[in-house]
């Protein structure tokens, strides 16, 4: 069977052993050649009782699996159910629920969930160059609702500030398309003050690129950084010409659908994974299929790694001795 091209030929396919085997050992040594990835020997040779590998030089940890050096490392979970877990969310355009996958996979709840983030961590593409020419620049709010929030958690939060500016203490999400290239870049902010706003439109998009926003000042100030700008006030107007924020509209509705409509309910502290899975999908939908939607996420795994300590921030707390 060649490679898979759709869903059902994916659970197929790697349902296989050997063929998880042969897409892991094609997507990390392109010449064939497996090699260490402690030594970087290329004197290792397949176990296929233990479904290991062993490398015959003298170092500690000779036997390694395909896992090592992935987001996958060290986690008890099969490549038959890992690949199909990265097909699932790398193409389901609204995202899928811990809930969704653990019925599906079989896995616990708590396991699909630690799973996904482990994808969306290899969606993250930090590499990825910078924007030009024609940029949009919009930040949108997400959370609960004030109106829903209980009277007392509602006065602290207006005592406190958080309450300005139609965000009602809800989280920020700053986002940048490019609308020659269709790509998109978001990143959560904690505010919306001139420093935050310019300094993520200098670390994303090349300097002398236009930049349309809003009529928000944290903008106003961009021509000193180098960039032309031009705004509209949607107090008046919603486009004049090409000076609209109309694509980043959309990217921020497909992002709402998916938290409101599949997640429900996301933390703060893991609101830019998320962001970065929607990026992710956005970034890739066109001229691309499903089997090249997943072939661009699993290039992406090697080197990266989050444990669920670190996931859930437990990693610095101390255990009591």
């Amino acid at each position: 069977m060649d490679a898979p091209k759709t869903l059902q030929e994916a659970i197929i396919y790697f349902a296989d052993v050997e063929n998880c085997r042969q897409y892991m050992v094609n997507l990390r040594w392109s010449d064939g050649v497996v090699r260490c990835p402690h030594c970087d020997s290329e004197n290792v040779d397949w176990l296929p009782n233990a479904k290991l590998y062993k490398c015959y030089e003298k170092h500690a940890k000779q036997k390694f699996s395909l896992k090592v050096g992935t987001i996958f490392e060290e986690s008890p979970i099969s490549l038959e159910k890992w690949l199909p877990c990265v097909w699932l969310i790398t193409n389901a355009k609204n995202g899928i629920s811990s809930w969704e996958l653990h019925r599906s996979l079989g896995v616990t709840q708590k396991t699909a969930w630690f799973m996904l983030h482990r994808v969306r961590l290899a969606m993250q593409d930090p590499n990825a160059p910078k924007l030009a020419g024609e940029v949009e620049a919009d930040e949108s709010y997400f959370g609960g609702k004030a109106e829903f929030m209980h009277l007392d958690k509602r006065t602290r939060m207006k005592m406190a500030g958080k309450l300005d500016r139609g965000g009602y203490g809800k989280a920020i999400v700053m986002g940048l398309l490019d609308r020659n290239t269709k790509q998109a870049r978001v990143k959560v902010v904690k505010t919306t003050r001139k420093t935050e706003l310019r300094g993520t439109i200098q670390e994303h998009v090349e300097a002398g690129s236009t930049i349309y926003s809003d009529a928000l000042k944290s903008y106003r100030g961009l021509p000193l950084d180098g960039f032309a700008h031009e705004f509209i006030d949607h107090a008046e107007a919603y486009v004049e010409g090409a000076v609209h924020t109309n694509g980043l509209e959309n990217f921020w509705s497909l992002m709402k659908r998916s938290l409101k409509g599949t997640y429900v309910s996301v933390e703060p502290f893991h609101l830019q994974a998320y962001a970065d899975e929607q990026a992710f999908r956005f970034n890739n939908r066109k001229d691309m299929n499903d089997a090249d939607r997943f072939a661009q996420a699993m290039r992406q795994i090697v080197g990266k790694r989050i444990t669920y300590a670190e996931l859930t921030g437990k990693e610095a707390e101390t255990p009591l001795g």
